[in-house]
């Protein structure tokens, strides 16, 4: 939920052109119309290797990313064709996250754009369109910044008939991802059976004023009848409840003048200490920009003694570190039941993680930390666990904070109440969301593997155990997973001991029990009202979802469905 990819997936800019010069377009609309139905994939294929377009020459179709462009395996399963069409008349309405356009300036005052390709100390890498790699020593950069443009230029349906787009929207809709006896029999269902009673969602929260980028959501643990609700770009969270049938909304905390805020950054999580009823500690993950340095941030606050609000006293730094791109910065908070804080970390970007960062056990990135913040250590605001799985070694090489790593996207993560099995969802690359089940030191395989499959062999080493996910979802069940709770309120419940998580795109909810690892029984429960970007429980474990669109807070109401 960074769900991410923030949220990327709604009319995505999915074709990256030549610009090209035209005849004045008919009316969108005309177009849109004709591509809702029908069209010739086989004509829609020419049209995409057509000189017209130039489609071919930005965008792989195969999984492999090879191109500029955003590849487009398997698009008709991750997108409706209405999306697919829209993302070709008005490219730049919402950019891929990945695909955005960086700017750079140097010393002479010359300024180069393209898609981030790598970032190293010494060299800044820019794919440009034409496939030509632009390098800059990053000693001559003054100044980057993060364009609003998309290097799909606007009109390439003017160059084309009403005829002629709908094949090609046909074409791209008809990219599908193929079903093989090694991905069905490794824990990838092909098909995800539906509960004929599905799931409810009541809304209860957001329903006078909708909340703005909401990204978080828990009940509060003192105040009878609470919620806390964190806003992403608002860098505010606020208290929650309702008084004579009446929702009121208090505010407790505002940092937006200490975070980073952009399409895909901002406030991201929030975990309350375990003993916030007597401490009123708690704890924020929020990006930062430092010059022309973004970073990582988790930062400390205390509540007011009556812990409605916050205390007004400084902010405590925790832990900071650099970060290379703008998107796949993690963002999960959760206390575990050892009563360390847990941190998830993103792979950084740029796609496909080329530097390999999620395998180096010298960087954070990609990993699930666990530090102890209730004392400090060698200059540390926090202390190391002493059963850290790399807390012995030289630190530089392999980082003690590092829990278990080989993560994309770890976006939510939670415990189950009932043994302590830590539940991740890992939002994929091109072709598979995962759901794990993540333990102390493992390895859990990007970028070697996505889902069950191999992925890459570059930073491979013969003598690694990759771990692989509980389940891994095609592109057609969804596109960016959102972690969610394992339930234990009502033993006599069907849903007792069920994991429910979601897809941000597909607004598809799941249910999910496993054996030792193994995928045991999946079925879909239900369809939110808006794209889930969290999950949340209240003081009795209700479950509650987080609807980012539209602003709104729901119940997940589970009492006429059953689980089976």
């Amino acid at each position: 939920m960074t769900h991410p990819r923030w949220f990327a997936y709604t009319a995505v800019s999915l074709l990256v052109p030549a610009l090209m010069e035209g005849a004045e377009p008919l009316p969108d609309g005309e177009f849109l119309k004709v591509a809702m139905t029908g069209g010739s994939v086989v004509a829609g294929k020419l049209i995409f290797t057509d000189q017209r377009t130039a489609c071919s020459q930005c965008h792989s179709v195969d999984g492999t990313a090879s191109r500029i462009g955003p590849d487009l395996y398997a698009a008709g399963d991750k997108f409706a064709r209405a999306d697919l069409a829209q993302s070709i008349l008005d490219p730049s309405s919402s950019i891929m996250t990945g695909y955005a356009t960086t700017i750079l300036e140097n010393r002479k005052g010359e300024r180069f754009q393209g898609i981030l390709r790598s970032r190293t100390d010494e060299v800044l890498v820019l794919g440009q369109v034409g496939g030509v790699d632009l390098r800059i020593a990053r000693s001559e950069v003054v100044k980057e910044e993060t364009g609003a443009v998309s290097l799909m230029p606007p009109g390439l349906h003017s160059k084309l008939s009403p005829a002629e787009f709908r094949d090609l929207v046909a074409y791209l809709e008809s990219l599908r991802q193929p079903e093989t006896k090694v991905v069905q029999e490794a824990g990838t269902p092909p098909e995800i059976p539906v509960l004929s009673q599905q799931v409810a969602f009541e809304p209860v929260l957001g329903m006078k004023e909708k909340f703005h980028k909401p990204v978080w959501f828990g009940g509060h643990p003192t105040v009878q009848g609470g919620y806390l609700i964190a806003e992403k770009s608002k860098g505010t969270i606020a208290l929650l409840e309702r008084v004579d049938g009446e929702e009121v909304i208090s505010p407790f905390v505002n940092i937006l003048d200490e975070i980073y805020v952009a399409n895909d950054e901002g406030l991201l999580g929030v975990a309350l200490h375990p003993g916030f009823a007597e401490n009123g500690r708690y704890f924020m993950m929020h990006e930062t920009m430092t010059g022309q340095q973004r970073g990582m941030a988790v930062v400390e606050r205390v509540a007011s003694s009556d812990r409605r609000t916050d205390s007004g006293r400084p902010t405590r730094s925790i832990l900071r570190w650099n970060i290379d791109t703008l998107f796949h910065h993690g963002g999960g908070l959760e206390f575990g039941p050892d009563g360390f804080l847990y941190i998830g970390m993103g792979d950084g970007g740029p796609q496909e993680d080329p530097e390999g960062k999620a395998q180096d056990l010298s960087r954070f990135e990609g990993s699930l930390l666990r530090i102890d913040v209730d004392r400090e250590e060698e200059g540390r605001a926090y202390g190391i666990p002493g059963d850290n799985p790399f807390v012995t070694g030289d630190s530089k090489e392999r980082r003690p904070e590092i829990f278990a790593y080989g993560l994309r996207q770890p976006w939510r993560f939670s415990f189950d109440p009932a043994n302590g099995d830590l539940w991740v969802g890992d939002v994929g690359q091109n072709r598979f969301e995962e759901v794990c089940i993540v333990r102390s030191g493992e390895n859990h395989g990007w970028n070697i593997q996505e889902g069950f499959s191999l992925f890459s062999t570059q930073y491979r080493t013969e003598t690694t155990r990759y771990i692989p996910p509980v389940v891994a979802f095609l592109r057609k069940h969804g596109v960016s997973v959102t972690g969610g709770y394992v339930m234990r309120t009502d033993p006599q419940s069907s849903f007792h001991g069920v994991y429910i998580c979601a897809d941000y795109q597909s607004k598809k909810v799941w249910g999910i029990t496993q054996k030792n690892r193994k995928l045991k029984v999946i079925r879909q429960i239900g369809t939110s009202p808006d794209r889930i970007v969290s999950f949340g429980r209240d003081a009795a474990g209700e479950l509650y979802a987080v609807g980012y669109t539209k602003g709104v807070v729901y119940r997940v109401d589970l009492d006429e469905a059953k689980f089976e």
